[in-house]
């Protein structure tokens, strides 16, 4: 089974490729993910037996762990789901935190050091990554990407009109089962593995629970469009929802007291959190749908191990100036930028923009 530190390695891998492919499209780091972005990451037209041997490149790439390798061979759109997935997770982390000390910063050591502390950031990034795969997976089985699932079949709506049961389904039940069979379980007295797979759960339940999460989209059929019969169907809500429930998962998460060799980042003395009750049997790991954590988070103020500190870091005045610049005060830099403006769609088919200069001033904290 999956231990803490081989989870650790997958997501460490996941996030090196993340990073790659946020580069190349930097206009959704800043807005986020809306959840219905295309799953365009490999070539979907080779032979036959080229495709095969493309698709076990892709897994082995992943560097997988031995069981998480053979689930990825078995369907020839995991390997391209994955990637979508982490990629998703990632930018929707960088969204979430844009305005906070730690930004998701994943780059290189501050990314490693970070997944071998129990910290409330570590077990953010467990919860979304668990989340992005469980949302990319359901996604992928509607629009055809899977070969061993499809649409939603389990239609659970109330019939109170006369509507039948149709459309393509977002299917989260499939991609739910397929995430925990993929992180594994691992029943142990290891505390820290306990908790990551504890928080992979709490990600893989988040895409769920919106069942504000699983929206009814529905179309209407009959004469003149009366709608005497609907065609509905589910469809997750966008990433973003999630990424925002997490955020606040995250906002009111639960410390598990313990001390923690910094080097493998395990467990040692453990001591319920005050205050708290311990789970059963004086387990120190509570029973709870909220994210847990081990460790207390370093500040993030100044650059070190885990984050490159927020000394040139742009902020809002108003906002967020004085809680990430750390008390040491920001630079305020004058400039002209020139920008669309008043645009109007023209017949046929353009949109026509005035180019409008305004000065506008730049925050940014000091060293």
């Amino acid at each position: 089974m999956l231990d803490g530190p081989l989870l650790a390695r997958w997501l460490a891998v996941a996030f090196a490729l993340t990073l790659l492919l946020a580069a190349l499209r930097p206009s959704a780091a800043y807005f986020g993910l809306t959840g219905s972005e295309p799953l365009t990451i490999l070539p979907l037209t080779l032979e036959p037996e080229a495709a095969v041997q493309a698709h076990y490149k892709a897994c082995d790439r992943l560097k997988l762990e031995r069981k998480q390798r053979r689930m990825c061979r078995r369907d020839p759109g995991v390997a391209e789901t994955l990637v979508e997935a982490v990629s998703m997770s990632a930018l929707e982390c960088q969204y979430q935190f844009r305005f906070e000390r730690w930004n998701c910063t994943l780059e290189g050591r501050y990314r490693s050091s970070l997944l071998k502390r129990g910290f409330k950031e570590t077990a953010f990034l467990y919860a979304i990554s668990s989340a992005g795969l469980t949302h990319a997976l359901a996604k992928a089985c509607s629009a055809g990407r899977m070969e061993r699932c499809t649409c939603d079949e389990a239609p659970d709506l109330e019939n109170r009109e006369a509507w039948q049961w149709g459309g393509c389904g977002d299917n989260l039940k499939y991609s739910s089962k397929f995430v925990k069979e993929f992180l594994g379980r691992r029943s142990s007295k290891d505390l820290r593995a306990r908790v990551d797979f504890h928080n992979n759960l709490v990600g893989v339940k988040a895409s769920g629970v919106i069942k504000a999460g699983v929206e009814t989209t529905c179309k209407c059929h009959g004469v003149s469009g009366s709608c005497t019969v609907r065609t509905c169907w589910r469809q997750l809500a966008p990433f973003h929802e999630v990424g925002k429930r997490l955020k606040y998962k995250y906002e009111t998460a639960l410390k598990v007291g313990s001390t923690t060799n910094e080097a493998a980042g395990e467990a040692g003395a453990i001591s319920p959190p005050r205050g708290r009750a311990s789970g059963i049997g004086g387990d120190p790991l509570p029973h709870t749908p909220e994210l847990v954590h081990l460790d207390d988070s370093p500040s993030f103020c100044l650059a070190g191990r885990f984050s490159p500190g927020t000394a040139g870091r742009r902020c809002h005045r108003e906002k967020n100036c004085e809680s990430i610049c750390c008390g040491r005060g920001h630079n305020t830099q004058s400039r002209v930028v020139t920008r669309p403006c008043q645009c109007q769609v023209r017949w046929c088919c353009y949109v026509e923009c005035r180019q409008c200069t305004q000065r506008e001033e730049v925050y940014t904290c000091k060293g």
